[in-house]
């Protein structure tokens, strides 16, 4: 098979993507992504990505409360969250955690959400999609905390936090996902921190529609270009994106392991 890449993190439901999605998807395809997953950002809108996951086979979706949202889906429950896991096309829970920048919503309301996903990823095996801006320390106390109750996988996404927190992360068994950041000018610091990130804990996205790498920043992010920042993710291993394919790829299938991995009968 040739060059295989999946994009962890997109957001395909998003209105920037209406009446293009088969389109983008197959740009990706093109590109070397040959899979991705769409993330949940609110579970009353699960039925969209629902419908596009069943759409097309290559496309994966998540189930749960990005924190932006969180005061909107404060009754959701652990036991709701498994029960909609159990979705054959859903392989994760989130996205959810703690955003301080915008505080969108009230902080005590973000943490009761995030501790709620992390119950159902402990339950269910489903990796955790967390988000963390500005809230490094109270994520890495939350997680601290929960996995003295039981581990859980989970993943960073779109890592952009300080070095402590990848540290406290990697610590606890997760994994930690790039964006398109990692190939902004100014992500001296980032890098430096990605290069020390053991390569089987590496994973690639794009957050689509946001973050495009270069050379599209400024323009709307998509699938495809995940290859852009796995060939900086490369370059910063010591490696080329042939190798940083392999492994985040391996990575990816390693810790969503309900995706159906195609390359398996291809090598049959």
């Amino acid at each position: 098979m040739s060059l295989f890449l999946v994009d962890s993190h997109c957001h395909l439901d998003f209105p920037d993507f209406e009446g293009e999605r088969a389109a983008l998807i197959e740009r990706a395809r093109a590109a070397g992504v040959q899979m991705m997953v769409t993330i949940s950002t609110r579970v009353a809108r699960l039925d969209q990505l629902l419908a596009i996951s069943e759409a097309h086979p290559n496309v994966y979706a998540s189930v749960g409360t990005h924190p932006h949202n969180a005061a909107e889906e404060a009754d959701v429950s652990t036991a709701e969250l498994v029960r909609l896991s159990a979705h054959p096309r859903i392989v994760a829970i989130g996205e959810a955690g703690l955003d301080y920048f915008y505080d969108n919503a009230p902080r005590d309301v973000q943490a009761s959400v995030f501790r709620r996903h992390i119950e159902a990823a402990r339950e269910t095996g489903l990796p955790l999609v967390i988000h963390a801006r500005d809230a490094d320390d109270d994520v890495a106390r939350i997680l601290e905390e929960e996995a003295g109750k039981g581990a859980f996988p989970f993943i960073l996404h779109c890592f952009s936090s300080g070095r402590a927190l990848a540290e406290a992360g990697l610590a606890l068994g997760g994994y930690v996902s790039f964006s398109g950041i990692l190939a902004f000018k100014r992500s001296e610091e980032l890098r430096a921190i990605a290069a020390d990130v053991p390569l089987e804990r590496l994973l690639v996205e794009t957050d689509a529609p946001y973050l495009a790498p270069p050379p599209y920043r400024g323009k709307r992010n998509e699938p495809a270009y995940v290859a852009h920042t796995a060939t900086v993710l490369a370059e910063v291993k010591g490696t080329d994106l042939d190798g940083i394919a392999q492994a985040t790829t391996d990575n990816f299938f390693r810790l969503f392991r309900k995706a159906a991995d195609p390359r398996q009968g291809a090598a049959s």
